[in-house]
């Protein structure tokens, strides 16, 4: 989802995306910001860098959010 598209669908919220995303979400975009920047230096085309970096999202936030994985837990803050 784009910036543009989660204004729209939540036009209640104020802020951006990242002020309401989970740890999960926001340790994954760090990742996948620090990913992008190695493809970039590495001269990886922007369309085949989109796809990688989505197949890497997905992978992680599985790996996240599964409810065996004591790294998501040990950040849990209650």
């Amino acid at each position: 989802m784009t910036a543009k598209e989660w204004r729209a669908a939540n036009p209640e919220l104020k802020g951006n995306m990242r002020d309401y995303a989970t740890i999960n979400q926001l340790i994954c975009l760090i990742n996948m910001e620090n990913i992008n920047a190695v493809f970039i230096n590495e001269g990886m085309a922007q369309s085949y860098r989109l796809q990688k970096l989505n197949q890497i999202a997905i992978q992680q936030m599985n790996h996240y959010n599964h409810p065996c994985s004591s790294f998501v837990k040990w950040y849990e803050f209650d």
